[in-house]
């Protein structure tokens, strides 16, 4: 399985530059009817929050929208549950209740805690195909500034 180096693709809907991902993870988030439209190609993430396109193909220029995956996308929600951890089911209410009930959150040292102890999957959890933690730990630092 191929994943691309060439760093300069960009979303063919919003010019977003577009992070490479395994065509397992694409076919591991979208609905069963759509499985056959992603049996080839060289896949993109698209981050932009405003996009729709989750997916694009870089040859093709297939898009794969929000609409397309039978998952949320933490990144392009707008409204809770608003996904921050897929392999250990966190998601932004969790941190933010614990905020606002505790002071601070614990769930960054438990999902690295986690990680370290090799639990995690997020090359094929993750919709970016990444670790969660890096988007974590920002939505943790702008919820602790909301809410403490």
């Amino acid at each position: 399985m191929k994943l691309s180096s060439d760093e300069n693709e960009a979303c063919t809907r919003c010019q977003n530059q577009g992070r490479p991902v395994f065509r397992k993870t694409v076919l591991l988030m979208l609905k069963p009817d759509l499985l056959q439209h992603a049996m080839q190609g060289n896949y993109r993430f698209c981050s932009a929050p405003d996009c729709p396109v989750v997916y694009f193909d870089e040859e093709s220029n297939r898009q794969l929208t929000i609409d397309d995956l039978r998952i949320r996308v933490g990144v392009k929600a707008k409204v809770d549950p608003i996904p921050l951890c897929y392999c250990f089911g966190f998601d932004e209410s969790h941190v933010r209740e614990e905020i606002i009930n505790t002071g601070d959150t614990t769930i960054p040292s438990t999902i690295s805690r986690l990680i370290g102890a090799g639990l995690c999957a997020c090359d094929t959890r993750n919709p970016s195909g990444m670790c969660c933690l890096g988007e974590v730990n920002s939505r943790v630092k702008t919820l602790r500034t909301q809410f403490s």
